[in-house]
């Protein structure tokens, strides 16, 4: 019988030999886990080489406030959260919504409900009031965790059928409960029974190219267990202090800024700003001394902007995920630091399949190998294996404990991880050393500042102002943010192409859209290229911002968002 201990100790006594470690490693069986109690409370807040590290060390760099909670801290804590919520009628089962931002009531809200079997809803703090709705309608909340910059956002959404929750609230809110309150129960907690390895436990939103986001559900098996792949990428050890940067509600943070880190028995490292400062942010990485640091590339971009070589850093391992690196970034952190930046791959969907791992030779553009655990395959549009093709995973035998249950449908029940493979819709290079090279998305879905833009959900937006005939969104290269989204409209009759007619839709967009998803491009033209059968040639827009060709037919006239000083917070 394989353990979660054993897993564990497998992966970091091989966590630089890669065909060691794919070749024999073994997920843990699948019995009764609860990691957050059998492993978290029962190994790294008991044990006396971890319990008075740090599990978690925040720095507000406006105020230069350190807050650091030790692993037997964190456990007290997260217990006694559990038993407040268990007394506001919290039970195994039901779902709670949690919208925080990096403070620490998030892990220990996170905790608390793993140990009282209750499915979190991580969310971003930027959602606008209808996706919030739609959240706690889909994802049937019945107590949401949030911050008081959260709570007007409730007031025009009811209170009807769930508790609500203020976190550090300056006065009091009525309807809302103080999170505060939970000090006062008791830090003994008694579970009400076993965990089962499939039970669910959280429940992701994510952008796909159905109207709406799908929602995600994982079991406590797949991230806390499947996130041992993630601790293998990121290299973690022991007593390492890794910062990840990524905002809270998105899976990356659960990946490395959770599971990974305490899988490993490190303490997970914040740095609040205001307003990103790459200059700050890395004399803090310096000062406080970070050992492994993973970011989007979005931040390396920022960060290579610096003299790196003044910073002198204790970090021993540096990673990157969303899309690759361009070999000038690469090149200059290994000039400056003398590491390797190394890619990595996964999806909201699972926890990391590839990833060039400590050790590993590094090919600048791949995204890794499969790492231990993940039987992945690339097939052709018709199901065979092939050089190019569309990321799957086998399932049977093979299934990776890191996969999702499935995409929770209307009757509450999973699929689309059935059957004999899970496809990915991510398509990929597959060269002969066994690397993986991304190619795109089957589904047109691409990243901006490593946020997931759905094309489809934008152009619903889009087509419901009066003045747009048809919408198409595609990515248009950005230095900074890799991409931005872009909008190619065709009016309806008797619109004019002009500038009142591009700030109308501008703010429309942004009233409906959060911050990260707002489209920044508009190029308003006579017609949109069609197939034959009536669709949308996206591939062929795409094609017009790659080569940034001006002069095609196609062509109309375009406005850009910071073009308008009437839009506030345009330029965000």
């Amino acid at each position: 019988m394989t353990t979660f201990k054993d897993a564990r100790a497998f992966l970091l006594k091989h966590r630089t030999d890669y065909d060691t470690a794919v070749k024999d490693f073994r997920w843990p069986d699948a019995v009764p886990f609860n990691w957050a109690l059998d492993w978290f409370d029962a190994e790294l807040a008991k044990n006396s080489d971890s319990r008075d590290r740090a599990a978690l060390w925040i720095v507000d760099a406006a105020t230069n406030a350190e807050t650091k909670i030790t692993f037997a801290e964190m456990s007290r804590r997260s217990n006694q959260t559990a038993n407040f919520l268990r007394d506001l009628g919290l039970k195994r089962g039901d779902h709670l919504l949690l919208l925080l931002g990096n403070v620490v009531p998030l892990w220990e809200t996170m905790l608390a409900a793993m140990k009282l079997g209750v499915i979190t809803i991580p969310a971003t703090t930027l959602l606008t009031g209808d996706e919030l709705r739609d959240r706690l309608d889909r994802g049937k909340a019945k107590v949401v965790v949030a911050t008081e910059d959260q709570v007007a956002k409730f007031e025009n959404l009811g209170g009807e059928g769930f508790t609500k929750i203020v976190v550090a609230s300056k006065a009091d809110h009525k309807g809302w409960r103080r999170y505060e309150d939970a000090a006062k129960f008791s830090s003994a907690l008694t579970p009400d029974g076993p965990t089962g390895a499939n039970d669910p436990m959280l429940l992701y939103f994510t952008s796909g190219t159905t109207a709406k986001p799908k929602l995600v559900l994982h079991s406590h098996r797949s991230y806390p267990v499947g996130s041992l792949s993630t601790m293998y990428w990121l290299g973690l050890q022991p007593g390492d202090v890794h910062l990840n940067i990524s905002s809270p509600g998105w899976a990356k943070h659960a990946w490395s800024c959770f599971y990974s880190p305490w899988n490993a028995g490190a303490t997970i490292f914040i740095c609040n700003q205001p307003r990103f400062d790459a200059k700050g942010l890395l004399a803090t990485v310096a000062r406080c001394g970070v050992t492994t640091l993973c970011a989007p590339p979005t931040v390396w971009r920022l960060f290579i902007q610096e003299k790196l070589a003044d910073y002198k850093v204790s970090v021993r391992e540096v990673c990157g995920a969303g899309e690759p690196l361009n070999p000038e970034v690469i090149d200059q952190v290994n000039a400056a630091w003398g590491l390797t930046i190394r890619d990595g791959y996964g999806q909201t969907e699972t926890t990391a399949l590839a990833g060039n791992s400590p050790g590993q030779k590094v090919k600048v553009g791949s995204m890794g190998r499969p790492l231990p655990g993940y039987k992945v395959e690339v097939a052709d549009a018709d199901g065979n294996p092939s050089k190019e093709g569309e990321v799957r995973l086998a399932l049977g035998a093979d299934r990776p404990a890191g996969l999702m249950l499935g995409y929770q449908g209307d009757d509450g029940k999973p699929q689309g991880a059935d059957g004999k493979f899970y496809q990915t819709g991510d398509v990929v290079f597959l060269d002969e050393d066994g690397y993986l090279t991304f190619v795109g998305r089957s589904d047109d879905v691409f990243k901006s500042s490593d946020y997931r833009i759905s094309p489809f959900e934008l152009e619903s937006v889009l087509l419901e102002h009066d003045a747009v005939a048809e919408a198409a969104v595609v990515p248009t290269p950005d230095p900074i943010r890799l991409a931005l989204p872009k909008a190619y409209i065709s009016l309806v009759p008797g619109t004019e192409i002009n500038r009142d007619t591009a700030l109308s839709i501008f703010k429309y967009v942004h009233s409906r859209l959060a911050p990260f998803k707002r489209i920044r491009r508009i190029e308003l033209v006579k017609e949109l290229p069609k197939t034959i059968s009536g669709k949308i040639r996206r591939v062929q827009l795409r094609r017009l911002e790659h080569d940034d060709d001006r002069k095609d037919a196609l062509r109309g006239q375009e406005f850009r968002e910071e073009d308008f000083p009437e839009l506030k917070g345009g330029a965000s």
